[in-house]
């Protein structure tokens, strides 16, 4: 007769499961290792904004990256968590996050200098660097407590359950408290900074709450020695953040933004928000214009009316205040309410730019499309936009819907001027010139002849009203400007145009429409 091979063996060893975290722990931990995901991808699109610019590319790269870590940490944790007890790992894993999250800024920032400007390698690439590591560490953490947590199999689907919801609840209260809170209170050294010192003592709290409780637990090794090391790497990577080059003389809700004095020009002033050159003024002479696109709109301004007539304008975008600063001095007595959703780029205006708010000057903070809708119906002379995201022109401030109200707050034979940005082919602009044209009868465009012939990027100027533009004087005025002008109209628009599609509300992919260089 077969002898049992486990009778001849002897029954199986004993496997010591490890005993499972207080649930009121168990829940802080996935709480915290969750909101930290979060936080780490709200702020990573300001922490690769300023190099890369905020599109719908670099957001699309830090949500994809962010779920990518999310995806890894929480397998690689699971796996982690059937071969080694989770009680030594959950210590490392919150250290180990403290210090990936405390190094980011500065690897950012060195690593931002070399990818500028980069395309879609570029940008995923500087995104990971940014997110990936903390967000992956931090995303294994839920599944080691869940481990810890299963002590009874009947029980599984409840602390599953609730340990995720706990987690999801962690997720929205970050999103939530970073977005409406935290960006616009602190710079993102410090949310970044604050957060790794979170997680490293919220790692040194387990460390030694699970020593005191099971001194057989050995976590990173004898005697905490590798926790000191990595205790010593993050307070290495937060010293670093006082060296790394650093883009921005603010740190705005939307920008990193940067104020550089000319050297050629001692009242000139140069805006540059995300490290686009976005705006020029001359503090000593409100007249002088040094973009182009500004030139061929203060061509257009002095046409619009008679010498020295005084205008109502609506400005969509603040930027530097140029336009306001040029219709004053050139037409005394004109208005100027400029819709500008930065608040904290118009505080850097008036201390750096010199803005005054006064009877000639009115700021309204928020969003241009909301603050549009409010705005009375004839009231104004002329609409300027000049509204951008980095190199876009945010997508809900060119469709149809939002031009069709563009002109309701026009007086009759008031006039619309919006500047954009584009390269060959030059889809976005054809598309949106279209859109113009759906809602005004009479429409031009401003541009040199490279862009037009598709040899190079450019800004382009669209022109709009709902009675005759005057073209010929308009083109008098800049012929006498030292780069070539081109202004198309009437049929020659319509072939630029050629078959482009209207961008609407329930249609309008901006970004996808916009080649980037």
């Amino acid at each position: 007769m077969p002898v049992d091979s486990v009778s001849a063996e002897g029954p199986p060893p004993t496997v010591r499961r490890a005993s499972a975290l207080p649930p009121g722990l168990a829940a802080t931990a996935v709480f915290l290792a969750s909101a930290a995901v979060l936080v780490l991808e709200v702020v990573g699109l300001r922490l690769v904004g300023p190099y890369l610019g905020v599109t719908l590319q670099t957001s699309s790269a830090v949500i994809g990256i962010a779920l990518a870590a999310i995806a890894y940490g929480a397998w690689t944790g699971g796996w982690l968590a059937d071969r080694v007890d989770p009680r030594r790992l959950l210590a490392p894993a919150f250290l180990l996050a403290a210090a990936a999250t405390a190094v980011t800024l500065p690897v950012v920032r060195w690593a931002g200098e070399l990818l500028r400007g980069s395309a879609s390698a570029g940008i995923l690439l500087l995104t990971a660097l940014a997110v990936f590591v903390p967000a992956a560490l931090l995303s294994a953490i839920t599944p080691l407590v869940v481990k810890l947590q299963l002590r009874d199999v009947g029980r599984t689907g409840r602390v599953v359950g609730k340990l995720s919801s706990i987690g999801t609840l962690g997720g929205i209260t970050a999103t939530l408290g970073t977005g409406f809170i935290l960006v616009a209170a602190l710079p993102t050294s410090v949310i970044l900074i604050g957060l790794a010192t979170l997680l490293g003592v919220t790692g040194m709290g387990l460390y030694a709450y699970l020593r005191r409780v099971d001194r057989s637990v050995v976590v990173l090794g004898q005697r905490g020695q590798a926790a000191a090391v990595v205790a010593v790497i993050g307070l290495a990577g937060g010293s670093l953040t006082t060296v790394a080059p650093n883009p921005c003389d603010v740190e705005t809700a939307y920008h990193c933004a940067r104020v550089v004095v000319d050297p050629s020009r001692p009242g000139g002033r140069l805006l540059l928000l995300n490290s686009a050159r976005h705006s020029y003024v001359d503090l000593d002479n409100p007249r002088h214009l040094e973009f182009a696109y500004a030139k061929w709109i203060g061509a257009f301004l002095d046409e619009s009316a008679p010498a020295a007539h005084p205008l109502r304008a609506l400005h969509l975008g603040g930027g530097g205040f140029t336009l306001p600063r040029y219709l004053e001095a050139t037409r005394p007595g004109s208005f100027s309410r400029v819709l500008e959703l930065d608040g904290g780029l118009v505080a850097l205006d008036r201390t750096k730019l010199g803005v005054v708010s006064g009877p000639t000057l009115d700021i309204v903070v928020g969003d241009a499309r909301t603050e549009l809708v409010r705005q009375p119906s004839s009231n104004y002379d002329v609409v300027i936009g000049d509204a951008f995201g980095h190199l876009v022109v945010p997508w809900h401030l060119t469709t149809r819907e939002f031009v069709a109200d563009i002109r309701r707050v026009l007086r009759p034979g008031g006039s619309y001027a919006l500047n954009v940005i584009d390269y060959p082919p030059a889809s976005f602009v054809r598309a949106e010139i279209a859109t113009v044209m759906a809602v005004f009868p009479h429409v031009a465009l401003v541009a040199p002849p490279r862009a037009l012939a598709g040899q190079s990027g450019a800004n382009f100027v669209i022109l709009a009203s709902d009675t005759p533009l005057s073209l010929d004087v308009l083109r008098s005025r800049l012929g006498s400007l030292a780069e070539p002008v081109t202004v198309l109209a009437g049929a020659e628009l319509a072939s630029f145009v050629g078959d482009a599609s209207l961008l609407t509300d329930d249609y309008a992919p901006v970004d996808q429409l916009l080649t980037h260089p």
